[in-house]
């Protein structure tokens, strides 16, 4: 009997990639967790559809010709090809991470996992309550980032800093001092760059669990936006690896 097509729960076992590109990077990182894939009766070979239909017969990935799962899977959305693929539990691994605290966005939460694959720092922390990884909108909007990246879930900053005590932990606050660039000059390994909600920021508390870092900008503005904010941190924290190539 067919599986049933449902829209993405939080709890649901399986999440999707809208999109052949999305699929195509699913595809190289990951096939073994593909279940199967849908293609809309309109598609054509844009983004070499073709070419992604033949190298999921080559792995023996299901492949179903159907409307009704974009009508429920992207009903407003240009796309043609979706994959539903099994989730799995991430683990982070010792040594730098980024350490996001209730993000809601998940737009901005996809934008920063494509930033941080950019930048090497995969290991990514999130301290409930969150966003969901998994769900479709945050998977899209890394633009396939998403399958290079470790993401684990922490009931409570306390929970994450007693499974990697030897990180020092950087917290972005307005409220805080110490400039960003005086920060990395004598920044420790290994790192753990620490970012708030989008709306909220971090408490005053994480002033006294972490070394407060401000990143200067002008007065004209109240604060970067999340994502701007962490790719700025993440580029100043990694930039001699990356000036060494």
């Amino acid at each position: 009997m067919a599986m049933k097509i449902q829209r993405y729960k939080h709890d649901a076992e399986v999440s999707y990639t809208l999109g052949a590109t999305l699929t195509f990077e699913l595809i190289k990182c990951a096939s073994g967790r593909i279940t199967r894939v849908f293609v809309s009766p309109e598609a054509r070979d844009e983004g070499g559809i073709h070419e992604l239909i033949e190298k999921c017969r080559q792995l023996r990935i299901p492949i179903i010709e159907s409307e009704k799962a974009f009508n429920i899977l992207s009903p407003k959305g240009n796309c043609f090809v979706i994959a539903e693929f099994r989730k799995e539990a991430g683990t982070i691994r010792q040594g730098n991470h980024l350490v996001f605290v209730n993000p809601s966005d998940a737009g901005n939460l996809g934008t920063i996992l494509r930033t941080a694959t950019g930048f090497g720092l995969t290991d990514i922390a999130i301290i409930r309550p969150a966003v969901d990884f998994y769900d479709p909108r945050v998977i899209r909007a890394t633009m396939g980032a998403a399958f290079h990246v470790n993401v684990e879930y922490f009931d409570s900053i306390e929970t994450y800093r007693e499974r990697f005590p030897d990180n020092r932990l950087y917290a972005f606050m307005l409220q805080a001092s110490r400039p960003l660039p005086e920060v990395v000059q004598s920044k420790e390994e290994p790192f753990s760059l620490v970012f708030g909600n989008e709306a909220t920021g971090l408490p005053d508390i994480y002033a006294e669990l972490c070394s407060a870092v401000i990143i200067k900008h002008s007065r004209d503005i109240d604060s970067l936006n999340l994502p701007m904010a962490a790719g700025i941190a993440m580029y100043e924290f990694t930039k001699e690896q990356w000036n060494r190539e």
